[in-house]
């Protein structure tokens, strides 16, 4: 089982609070020192004065270089999860990745792929029915820019969010409060009110929470059930990395040199761009995954409780002397 997991190195509560800091402080504030430096030193050298939110900050030093600075912190965070859970746990990564005997790379390509060729064949079909929605964006010279930045720290971003929210907090969560489906609701809707701060949620409501928390929920389903983080890491690195190569928009948090511009209006996206994927393209993605991966006991691995190995040790004992 995969929360079980943390038994295996560390995990007294407090170690968590304490690692939480760490990577809080490694994110936000370290990670952040590039952009905040820039900023400052842009904000100098022009006459506009300090930005004050991220369009005013794209503005001043261009979209590739704020997302180069902005995902910058997120490698610092993740790099802050991977020391936290070594030296403070000492749980190696491996264990924080999977219950397997090594990272099973095969099972994050698949998912890649998959999503990669589905996100991007919603995009190009609605494109096609709707081509006045979209304004052709393609400029050679910084969407190579872009390409590099995105291969590059784009996996990273999604990597620290994966292994901060659904492999530590998981497992954090899991071994304080002994049961699965607390730390499978915490961890979603803390996924999704992270994004709370996004332009999205200004234009489209809060409705889209919607969308985020349950984003994080399938990913934490995925989780449990393949034992393993393989899966959220891999559909995670192409959801975001193939969107913001291939379309962008104004009122999102990825503003890029993408290929396409969406030029529609967000108020009336609701119903396709939240609903769609949680309730009808998550299920079936679920139901695909199931059947590659012979996933069952879906009830004692969403909802069960998390036994300790000595724990599960004793109860096989208990068995075998009633027996």
């Amino acid at each position: 089982m995969y929360i079980e997991q943390a038994y295996k190195g560390l995990h007294e509560w407090w170690r968590y609070i304490i690692g939480v800091l760490i990577i809080f402080i490694a994110w936000q504030i370290v990670g952040m020192i590039p952009l905040a430096g820039t900023v400052i030193a842009k904000s100098f050298d022009g006459e506009s004065g300090m930005p004050t939110d991220i369009s005013e900050m794209m503005d001043t030093l261009g979209s590739n270089l704020f997302l180069f600075l902005m995902l910058i912190s997120f490698a610092v965070g993740l790099l802050g999860v991977f020391l936290t859970s070594t030296s403070l746990h000492k749980l190696s990564i491996k264990k924080l990745t999977t219950t397997r005997k090594k990272i099973d790379w095969k099972r994050f390509w698949f998912i890649f792929i998959l999503w990669g060729i589905v996100s991007s064949s919603f995009v190009l079909v609605d494109y096609y029915l709707t081509p006045e929605d979209y304004e052709l964006n393609f400029n050679l010279q910084p969407f190579l820019i872009l390409l590099a930045i995105a291969v590059v720290l784009i996996p990273l971003q999604t990597s620290f969010e994966e292994y901060f929210f659904r492999g530590y907090l998981m497992q954090g969560f899991g071994v304080v409060l002994r049961n699965k489906w607390a730390p499978l609701l915490l961890t979603s809707i803390g996924f999704g009110l992270m994004h709370i701060a996004n332009p999205e949620v200004e234009k489209l409501g809060y409705i889209i929470m919607i969308y985020y928390i349950g984003t994080g929920l399938f990913l934490g389903i995925i989780t449990l059930m393949d034992d393993g983080l393989e899966l959220a890491l891999g559909f995670h690195a192409a959801n975001n990395l193939f969107t913001a190569l291939l379309v962008s928009a104004d009122w999102t948090a990825l503003q890029t040199h993408s290929i396409l511009k969406d030029l529609s209006d967000p108020s009336e996206m609701a119903l396709v761009e939240i609903f769609v994927p949680v309730f009808v393209v998550f299920p079936i993605l679920l139901f695909i995954l199931s059947k590659k991966y012979s996933w069952t006991n879906w009830r004692e691995k969403l909802l069960g409780d998390v036994v300790e190995q000595n724990d599960l040790e004793e109860i096989g004992n208990d068995d075998a002397i009633s027996f």
